[in-house]
């Protein structure tokens, strides 16, 4: 793992696979660590270079107030046009998940030149907040099961672990799995503030940030190879979400994964990586 300096912003990055093979770039949903190790591993012996990366106020990227964001949703789209930019071999293929979709849409549509296909996992076309009458909000039942948790003390690593794999399994996400990946996402974090930890573990930073103008209306315009993937037992952007992406943006394929909630289940990193190297 490293840091890239895109803009005068650090952006954390871990890279696999060859350096001068097709670049495939992944934006954390916040931190890098929403892609799977599995996942990444196999795209590299696709023949891709991989290059997953933590957008600001995560992991290694810069670190300032995520209170209070000094940046919108956009400006974290041009960090990832900046970003394959700065890493060169052409366009990428740029993929999000959850939040980091949303990035990856803005992205597509601000910056076309930057990517050759775009990758959409677990996200929706809005931003954080109510949603559109024809789109399924997250499921009320699970949220307020999810929320009604206390927060765990966050200088306490396993407790952090363990809040996570009970949220998972409300979720219908693998425990273990999501246990194993918030200790590392802790590991990482610069520091144990309830703010800072808010933004690394729960992606809280984005229910500050300015994602005005809409762009849903827009996703007609891209005009890159586009696969949407989500799982079909996703209860916080149900399957609907994803359908109405592929429905919106030309010719895109839609892989839903049938035992899937938000996260990618180890079971299915076959399946994905195998469309995603099938797309470009």
């Amino acid at each position: 793992m490293t840091t890239v300096d895109v803009d005068g912003t650090a952006l954390g990055i871990e890279s696999f696979g060859d350096d001068d093979a097709p670049l495939v770039l992944l934006a954390g949903g916040t931190t890098m660590l929403s892609w799977p190790d599995a996942l990444c591993e196999r795209l590299a012996a696709g023949g891709r270079r991989v290059v997953r990366y933590d957008l600001r106020d995560s992991g290694e990227s810069t670190t300032a107030d995520p209170q209070a964001p000094a940046y919108t949703l956009r400006g974290l789209a041009a960090d990832a046009a900046a970003l394959a930019g700065a890493l060169g071999r052409g366009p990428a293929h740029l993929a999000g998940i959850g939040v980091g979709g949303m990035v990856a849409q803005v992205a597509a549509l601000d910056h076309p030149g930057a990517f050759s296909a775009l990758t959409l996992v677990g996200t929706r076309a809005i931003a954080p907040g109510p949603p559109d009458d024809d789109l399924p909000d997250h499921d009320p039942a699970t949220m307020g099961r999810l929320f009604a948790r206390p927060l765990p003390d966050w200088a306490d690593r396993a407790a952090v672990a363990e809040f996570a794999a009970a949220g998972a399994e409300i979720l219908g996400d693998d425990p273990a799995a999501a246990r194993a990946v918030a200790g590392r996402v802790w590991d990482r974090t610069p520091g144990t503030a309830p703010p800072v930890q808010l933004a690394n573990q729960l992606g809280l930073v984005f229910s500050r940030l300015d994602c005005a103008p809409r762009w849903r209306e827009r996703l007609p315009g891209i005009g890159v190879p586009a696969l949407v993937v989500h799982g079909r037992r996703d209860r916080f952007f149900p399957v609907g979400n994803g359908e109405a992406m592929a429905r919106e943006i030309p010719g895109a394929r839609l892989l839903v994964l049938e035992e899937g909630a938000t996260a990618i289940p180890a079971t299915a990193v076959g399946e994905v990586a195998e469309a995603m190297l099938t797309l470009g």
